[in-house]
């Protein structure tokens, strides 16, 4: 019987994150600390409209980039918040989450063998879907010692005549860096000079603590070839309602708007009347799951520095990313200890990257009271390593 499957598909591993969730679900009392979703309620009132929608019946597809009133809105939305000016009927679209938009965008953008520069540790998807659109990785190992951030010098580095897009993906996931005004404005007349394209995944955008979010499509010559992504997962606590969007220049956008069309049609209807809502009067709850984030930030960044474990503070996302090192063991091999000993499931960092080994991705999207337990563990499982080699 002839191979029915892909060559190309074969080669792409799982997800890295999937097997510890797979595990914990089956073992009794296990507390998960490695899932990216936030743990409040989409806020009522959002919820409220989807059901109000439900009730109209409005239960019909939308234009395939995604309604009207959600598409200005998003606009309004982007130009208050990161002052970006877009023409909602023709560089936006509205998508099945941020995954979706990442995708279309770089099938949209690449030929067979171009480059695209991915700096790690990172979202998992960018590798996979620059392989699946038969375009060339090229992983750029971001340091510790820079705090995750993409430097100047990494990015001159990394760029050959072949390179066609910079992924950036900060806020960032699994480190929770974050790259401020400064940090951009070093690498824009990299970009702009090198004639590059920028795919900047912002889902984490109102998840900072201390500075504000600055995106890159802000600066002077970078909106031409930036495209913006972002959603409603993260910052509406919305992620089972799949609802992102892309913003950028109209001649990429038409392009992405065809693979949409033809892969998805358009994103839920009673999603994006939900999303309308939640542009309008969503600020105050967004607001409050901020705050919530940030106590327990700072309350599982001081317990790992308590147990003696390496960790940068994180000013983005819902992340910590402490160094194990000091224990000579992978992040796998550490990870399903913790696990299997201790009842706790972390995601080592290697799930994001090579650059991620010695490291581990701990989630602050739970209650205090759930990470007051598992930091307890996590303590006593580190305690019985460091007198295991004492002796």
């Amino acid at each position: 019987m002839r191979n029915p499957l892909s060559d190309k598909i074969v080669t792409i591993e799982p997800s890295g994150i999937r097997k510890f969730f797979d595990i914990v679900s089956e073992m009794k009392d296990a507390i998960s600390l490695g899932v990216g979703e936030p743990d409040f309620d989409t806020p009522w009132h959002i919820r409220e409209e989807g059901i109000y929608s439900l009730e109209k019946g409005r239960t019909f597809y939308t234009s395939n980039a995604g309604l009207k009133e959600l598409k200005e809105e998003i606009c309004k939305y982007l130009n208050r918040k990161y002052q970006l000016d877009y023409n909602p009927n023709k560089e936006v679209i509205v998508t099945v989450g941020g995954s979706e938009a990442i995708d279309i965008a770089i099938r949209a953008m690449i030929n067979p063998g171009d480059e695209v520069l991915v700096p790690q540790p990172c979202y998992v998807s960018y590798v996979p879907c620059v392989s699946l659109a038969y375009g060339t990785p090229v992983i750029i190992n971001l340091k510790e010692e820079n705090d995750f951030k993409l430097t100047r010098q990494e990015l001159l580095d990394a760029i050959t005549e072949k390179t066609k897009i910079l992924v950036l993906p900060f806020p960032n996931n699994p480190t929770g860096a974050v790259m401020d005004y400064s940090d951009l404005k070093d690498i824009v007349d990299v970009i702009i000079e090198k004639d590059l394209f920028v795919i900047s995944d912002e889902i984490y955008s109102e998840l900072t603590y201390g500075a504000k979010h600055v995106s890159i499509a802000s600066f002077e010559g970078m909106k031409e070839r930036t495209i913006t992504i972002n959603g409603f997962s993260k910052s509406h606590a919305m992620t089972g309602w799949r609802l992102g969007y892309a913003a950028g220049p109209e001649i990429i956008m038409k392009q992405m708007l065809k693979i949409h069309q033809y892969a998805i049609m358009c994103a839920p209807t009673t999603s994006q009347y939900a999303a309308v809502d939640a542009l309008r009067n969503g600020d105050s709850h967004v607001q409050s799951m901020v705050e919530a984030y940030d106590q327990r930030r700072k309350f599982l960044l001081h317990e790992l520095r308590d147990m003696g474990l390496t960790c940068f503070e994180p000013y983005g996302a819902f992340y910590v990313f402490p160094c194990i090192k000091e224990f000579g063991m992978t992040s796998d091999e550490f990870a399903t200890r913790l696990l299997r000993e201790e009842k706790v499931a972390v995601v080592p960092g290697t799930a994001f990257g090579d650059s991620g080994e010695g490291f581990l991705r701990i989630s602050y999207a739970y209650s205090i009271e759930d990470l007051k337990k598992a930091l307890e563990r996590i303590r006593r499982f580190i305690q019985k390593l460091r007198i295991k080699d004492k002796n």
